[in-house]
C-alpha cells in the first residue's frame, strides 16, 4: 500500500493556474499533490554572445528552491555563492526539455528563459517544472504572437513536453513518487515526453538492488499513461 493510498497508476491530483504573475510573458503555478511551483517566462530582445549572426532564439531555464520550500530551512545558494550541483542539474534538464520542441529559428533572435521556483516540495520538482514550463513558454508565445512580433502561422512550438516521475516501491512499479516514497525507493527515475510520444530523457537510478528490463519497461508504461494525462491537463485550459 502506498503512504497516499494512491493505486499504483494513479497520479497525484495535478491542478494549474495561468497568468498568475502580472509582469512575465507568460506563467502559471503548477500543483503536483503538496509540491507547488511557480513557472515565468520571460522575453528578451537578445541572444547569447556565442549565438550572434546564427539567426535563431534561444530557450533555456532557471531552477531554485524557497528557503522553505522543504520541513527545514534551507540556505539560500545566493547566499552561498554559488548553485549546487543538483540545481545546475535540474535546470539544465528544463532546458533542454523545452529546446527539443521549439524551432529556435523561428522564433528569431531572441531568448525566452523560464524561471521554475519551488514555493513547496514533496517529491517531483523537477518534473512539476518541466510541465508548468511548457505552459508558461507557450503563453509567452502566445503573447508575442498577439503583439504581431511573430508571424500567426509560425509554429514556433512543434510539440508538447511533459514529465513525470516513476518508482519502484515496496517491489512494485507505481506512478509519481511522493517524498515519503522517493525516499524509500527501491528504483526511481524520471521520464521526459513528447506530445508525439518522442522521448526527451529518462533518468533512472536503482538505490539498492539492480532493476531488471521489465521493471523498466513497467515504469515506462506508467510514464506514457501519467504523461498521456498530463498534455490534456495542458491544454485544458488554452485560451
Amino acid at each position: 500500500m502506498r503512504p497516499s493510498k494512491r493505486t499504483p497508476d494513479q497520479k497525484r491530483e495535478v491542478t494549474i493556474t495561468r497568468n498568475v504573475s502580472k509582469h512575465a510573458e507568460g506563467s502559471c503555478l503548477i500543483k503536483f499533490g503538496d509540491t507547488h511551483v511557480l513557472c515565468t517566462a520571460s522575453l528578451e530582445e537578445r541572444i547569447p554572445p556565442w549565438l550572434r549572426g546564427q539567426n535563431r532564439g534561444w530557450v533555456t531555464a532557471e531552477y531554485g528552491m524557497l528557503p522553505r520550500a522543504t520541513g527545514d530551512r534551507m540556505r539560500r545558494e545566493a547566499s552561498a555563492g554559488k548553485q549546487s550541483g543538483r540545481t545546475q542539474e535540474i535546470q539544465r534538464l528544463i532546458g533542454r526539455s523545452l529546446r527539443a520542441i521549439v524551432d529556435l529559428e523561428a522564433l528569431g533572435e531572441r531568448q525566452i528563459t523560464v524561471d521554475c521556483d519551488v514555493i513547496q516540495a514533496d517529491g517531483g520538482t523537477r518534473t512539476a517544472s518541466i510541465t508548468g514550463a511548457w505552459i508558461a513558454l507557450r503563453d509567452c508565445i502566445e503573447w508575442m504572437r498577439s503583439r504581431s512580433m511573430v508571424a500567426k502561422d509560425a509554429a514556433i512550438l512543434k510539440d508538447q513536453v511533459a514529465a513525470i516521475s516513476c518508482g519502484i516501491y515496496n517491489g512494485t512499479p507505481v506512478l509519481d513518487l511522493d517524498y515519503l516514497e522517493d525516499s524509500d525507493a527501491e528504483t526511481d527515475a524520471n521520464f521526459v515526453m513528447t506530445g508525439k510520444g518522442g522521448i526527451v530523457e529518462i533518468q533512472g537510478t536503482a538505490e539498492g538492488e539492480p532493476f531488471s528490463e521489465e521493471e523498466l519497461m513497467a515504469l515506462m508504461g506508467l510514464a506514457k499513461k501519467g504523461i498521456g494525462e498530463l498534455l490534456t491537463l495542458q491544454l485544458a485550459d488554452e485560451a
